[in-house]
C-alpha cells in the first residue's frame, strides 16, 4: 500500500490543490518500509490525482481540498481522508494505528478569489477552507 500526504516542511500542507510536494509512504505488514518526497512541479487541482495515480497512491491525506478534485481522486480510486492538519510522519501513525483524526465532509469552496491559502493558514482563514474546524 501507498500513502500520499500533501507535504512542506514536514507538515501536512493545507490546499491540495496547490501542494508543490507529497510524501510518499510505502507499508507493508502495518509498517512504514519506505519514504520519499516528491515534487509536483505545479501541476494544479486537476492534474494532481492523475500524478498520484501515477505514483500508485491508495491513500490520500490532506488538509483543505475542492469538491472536483474529491471526485477526480475517486475516479482513480484514491481513498481521501481530508481535514487533517500537523505533522506528516504523525498522521500516517495515526492511520497505521487506526487513530486518524479526519474530516469526512472535508472541502474547500473558495476557488473565485485569491486568499490566504497561498500563505498555507486554510485551517485559520474565512474563505471556505474547511479542515478539522467545529470537530
Amino acid at each position: 500500500m501507498r500513502i500520499a500526504v500533501t507535504y512542506e516542511n514536514g507538515m501536512i500542507f493545507q490546499h491540495f490543490g496547490h501542494t508543490e510536494q507529497f510524501k510518499l509512504y510505502d507499508i507493508e505488514n502495518g509498517k512504514i518500509v519506505n519514504t520519499q518526497i516528491m515534487d509536483t512541479n505545479g501541476q494544479g487541482h486537476g492534474a494532481l490525482s492523475g500524478f498520484l495515480s501515477q505514483a500508485q497512491a491508495d491513500i490520500l491525506i490532506c488538509g483543505g481540498i475542492g469538491g472536483g478534485a474529491q471526485v477526480a481522486l475517486q475516479d482513480v480510486g484514491i481513498k481521501l481522508y481530508g481535514g487533517v492538519s500537523g505533522l506528516a510522519d504523525e498522521a500516517v501513525d495515526a492511520y497505521l494505528s487506526g487513530k486518524l483524526d479526519y474530516n469526512p465532509n472535508v472541502h474547500c469552496s473558495h476557488h473565485a478569489h485569491e486568499h490566504s491559502c497561498g500563505e498555507h493558514h486554510c485551517n485559520t482563514d474565512k474563505h471556505g477552507c474547511s479542515g478539522n474546524e467545529g470537530e
